[in-house]
């Protein structure tokens, strides 16, 4: 599974803004380490149909993407946060609310920044 995020972006991401993110043709997700959302961008939204204002502040897993609340994405971002090392891509399907999507996600920790990222791609 290739990483589709440009490494000029992950040397930025401890400064990355709201406007930039939105820019950007792929969805990003910032992440506390028990998944409540503290960016959410414009082509996630728009792809999940949830309003930035509405997601921001809830839980990503258990709130906002209730179809990640299992073993295969939740629990590879909980064993991430244990390890200290997440940084890892795969395809994945998103259901709820929406007819069954393909994507491809990168979860991601920033060494640098402490910061946790969900990269979104369609597939």
């Amino acid at each position: 599974m290739s990483k589709f995020i440009d490494p000029n972006i992950l040397g930025k991401l401890g400064t990355l803004a709201q406007a930039e993110a939105d820019g950007y043709p792929f969805g990003i997700v910032k992440v506390d380490e028990s998944g409540k959302i503290l960016l959410y961008n414009k082509y996630e939204s728009e792809l999940a149909n949830v309003p930035i204002q509405t997601a921001v502040g809830k839980n990503f897993f258990t709130e906002v993407a209730i179809c990640t609340n299992n073993r295969i994405f939740y629990g590879r971002f909980k064993e991430g946060m244990i390890s200290g090392d997440l940084d890892i891509a795969f395809n994945y399907v998103f259901t709820y609310k929406m007819k069954p999507t393909n994507v491809v996600i990168h979860l991601y920790h920033d060494k640098g920044t402490n910061s946790n990222w969900i990269f979104v791609k369609l597939r």
